[in-house]
């Protein structure tokens, strides 16, 4: 198995950001959907991911936007990655020209590996847990089995979110050898705000398998 690609998602202020590279994650997130408690907006962007722009990776979170909210985002010239956690089609998907990151929720087997076919030209597919009130960021897990499934028959990249924390993310590595892990409120003290113990023991842990 390859180098585990490490995300933290929901980060909203630069210390946060900072701890996550120093730890040695490969990604953080910034979620650009304003229901969400961890929302930013791109006026913001620069002063977040200061001094960690081009250490790591910039994922820009997105749940059904206009083309318009994309490339307001991506005119911060920060942003290295999309991930679209919505209905979004692919067409939209790949329309900026920049590698993206597909979101699916995780019901059962046949309705994932549709989805999965529906988007062929996607960097990466993260599997999150199905919740009908919220596209994400809830802190519980789907059915890990599936994800073994899944990860085990599609040559795509795999990575897996919902409700990850410091004290599962080894078995949910071992179990469904992803690609990647991906983890925002299991590493929180309140919304948007980390935990930096629980990030470090996070990184620290999935690193260690």
């Amino acid at each position: 198995m390859s180098k585990l690609w490490i995300k933290i998602c929901g980060i909203t202020c630069n210390s946060d950001a900072t701890a996550a590279a120093d730890f040695g994650a490969d990604a953080i997130g910034l979620v650009f959907y304003s229901p969400s408690p961890r929302a930013v907006v791109a006026e913001n962007v620069a002063e977040i991911v200061a001094g960690v722009s081009g250490r790591i990776e910039i994922v820009a979170l997105f749940v059904d936007p206009s083309e318009a909210e994309v490339r307001n985002v991506l005119a911060t010239n920060a942003v290295s990655l999309l991930q679209f956690h919505g209905q979004e089609s692919e067409a939209f998907c790949k329309s900026f020209a920049m590698p993206y990151l597909k979101a699916v929720a995780v019901k059962d087997d046949g309705s994932i590996a549709r989805i999965i076919d529906d988007y062929p030209s996607a960097e990466m597919l993260l599997l999150d847990s199905y919740n009908k009130k919220a596209p994400g960021g809830t802190g519980t897990a789907f059915d890990w089995e599936i994800g073994e499934s899944i990860s085990e028959a599609s040559s795509k990249k795999i990575v897996v979110a919902g409700g990850l924390n410091p004290e599962n993310v080894q078995t949910a590595i071992r179990q469904i050898q992803p690609y990647g892990v991906d983890v925002s409120s299991g590493v929180e003290k309140s919304y948007g705000i980390k935990d930096l113990s629980k990030l470090k023991i996070f990184i620290e842990g999935a690193r260690s398998v």
